[in-house]
């Protein structure tokens, strides 16, 4: 790949919290009436509160997604006064609690936790660079800029320094040895789950149970795996030799061959992050319906590809809590999908408005000219959409191609080569198309795994669009800022072609014809403590809409904003 751009000084975590909450508040509570950009800086009204704040400007985007820069600053009677993280994140708090007629006491210190995992994510030792493609799923260290607790995480900072991504971690398995009627497993091919085994050697009668040491040592003295290790129905076999890496997701582990998605009972960001029985059967019951879709994909749009997660296993003495937190998937790794000659990334880390790795497009474009990068990018829109679409319209299957659940592909020169889809979790299916294999499957399986079509539909245009293209414009508008109306244009070239390969379908004119986007309102629903599944969206304005004259602003110059300072 290109080499490295040279490395400029961070942000502040300061700063990068307060513009994560401003961020929130443009989408989900300061509508257009609320906001206005003067100059080189974004003013905003609190509607409820009347609490006014300013904030500098790095780039104004046409779609609201702007950059900021430097402190945030709340309006006085006759003067502006610069307000720190945690007094921005007390005004949020009172006006949520007039809107909604609640309150939630967690979030103030979900906000300080967040924030605390941030600062101790830039101030730890850099992330090994001699794997690319672990370095970008290690590289994120503010996480989700449209989250107000990107990095919000249960557990001690001592559990964090031992396995958290943005630390480098590296550490070894714990191995349980269970006997073979207390195991219970799913596969969808033969040798699934050989990823599993290959960790130790299990005593004659007993299967192998890798386990997440963090998860081990939170169980380690449940009453039931207690009573099952005094009768030898499981016996610990300490560490294993292979270590393994956390991906972006924490749980989900790498050792360079297979990845490993286990239960971790901590809360990160939203939830508590298990995998409960019906995504343990879930995951096996998906590869098994999407392999003949994956295959078709990938023959109709080559370099698009599908990880699929093939089995899982855990231990099976009568304890859901035990099934649910000792319950492992085992994924595909990179090697069974990726082209020889390619390099994996994180796309989160692709699009990182705060470069962690060599990944993120500023140094895979390193010195490009606008040409190149818009060059790139259509190759990038022609690997990613035409797939997700034809999933939805001609198989019924809904992908969540977010930031997080994509790596692509690149070649030496950086340019894309494919794309992987990845993460069966998030992966639905409408039910029309798949009423035959929803039927076979135990109700509480087949429930989870169906969406309404249009729920559907907002699910694929929020992961596609707002939270992955859009976030990739931003990344490019950020090397030329004259080109983001360009980007634009190229993803509408894009989703008019697929209009006509589907035979213009209503969801399709309609997204190409401007109506609002879906966005996920993740402020409102931290503050309703809703799980992520129950997150509703809110209208964005589309890039796609035509330009309408812009209403006057109320003045807001009873006092001078300050002017933003100088960027690092």
């Amino acid at each position: 790949m290109p080499s490295a751009l040279p490395r400029t000084a961070p942000v502040s975590a300061d700063d990068v919290v307060c513009h994560t909450l401003l961020n929130c508040l443009l989408r989900e509570v300061c509508g257009p009436e609320h906001h206005r950009v003067d100059g080189g800086r974004l003013l905003l009204r609190l509607p409820r509160t009347g609490v006014r704040l300013a904030v500098g400007l790095r780039r104004v985007s046409p779609t609201g997604a702007h950059r900021f820069r430097g402190p945030v600053s709340e309006q006085r009677p006759g003067r502006w006064t610069e307000l720190p993280w945690h007094a921005l994140a007390s005004r949020i708090e009172r006006e949520l609690h007039l809107a909604t007629g609640y309150r939630n006491d967690e979030f103030l210190a979900q906000v300080a936790a967040s924030r605390a995992g941030q600062a101790a994510a830039m101030a730890g030792r850099p992330v090994p660079q001699d794997d690319p493609y672990l370095a970008s799923e290690q590289s994120l260290r503010h996480g989700h800029r449209f989250h107000p607790t990107p990095k919000a995480r249960g557990g001690s900072e001592e559990d964090w320094a031992r396995y958290a991504p943005e630390a480098g971690a590296r550490f070894p398995l714990r191995l349980l040895a269970v006997r073979a009627d207390l195991v219970r497993e799913q596969t969808a091919v033969p040798d699934a789950l050989a990823a599993l085994d290959r960790q130790g050697a299990a005593p004659p009668g007993y299967r192998l149970l890798p386990t997440h040491p963090w998860q081990y040592a939170m169980l380690r003295d449940h009453a039931g795996l207690h009573a099952a290790r005094l009768r030898r129905h499981v016996i610990d076999l300490g560490t294993g030799r292979v270590p393994f890496a956390p991906t972006a997701s924490v749980r989900t582990l790498y050792d360079g061959r297979d990845f490993l998605k286990f239960s971790l009972n901590v809360r990160i960001t939203n939830c508590v992050r298990k995998n409960a029985d019906y995504e343990l059967a879930g995951a096996v019951a998906l590869t098994r319906v999407l392999e003949p879709v994956a295959r078709e994909l990938a023959a109709r749009f080559p370099g698009c590809d599908l990880l699929r997660e093939p089995g899982y296993r855990t231990l099976d003495v009568g304890s859901r809590e035990l099934a649910e937190g000792l319950g492992v998937i085992v994924r595909e790794g990179l090697a069974a999908r990726l082209h020889p000659g390619s390099t994996g990334l994180l796309a989160a880390a692709v699009a990182d408005e705060h470069p962690g790795s060599d990944a993120q497009v500023g140094r895979l474009l390193a010195g490009a000219g606008p040409q190149e990068a818009l060059r790139w990018w259509n190759t990038y829109l022609r690997l990613l959409v035409p797939p997700v679409l034809a999933a939805f319209f001609d198989h019924g299957v809904v992908l969540e191609p977010h930031l997080q659940n994509v790596v692509v592909g690149v070649g030496p020169d950086g340019h894309p080569r494919q794309v992987l889809f990845r993460d069966l979790e998030g992966t639905k299916l409408l039910s029309r198309h798949h009423a035959a294999a929803l039927a076979e499957l135990p109700v509480d399986v087949a429930g989870p795994l169906v969406y309404r079509r249009a729920r559907g539909w907002d699910r694929v245009v929020y992961c596609l669009l707002v939270n992955h293209l859009a976030e990739m414009v931003a990344a490019l508008a950020d090397l030329h800022p004259e080109q983001e109306n360009a980007l634009w244009a190229a993803v509408a070239k894009v989703l008019s072609e697929r209009r006509a390969a589907h035979g213009d379908p209503p969801e399709l004119r309609a997204l190409t014809s401007g109506v609002p986007l879906p966005a996920k309102a993740n402020l409102l629903t931290r503050w309703s403590r809703a799980a992520d599944r129950e997150a509703r969206y809110v209208p964005l304005p589309s890039p796609f809409a035509p330009a309408v004259p812009t209403a006057t602003a109320p003045d807001d110059r009873s006092a001078t904003a300050p002017r933003p300072r100088s960027q690092p």
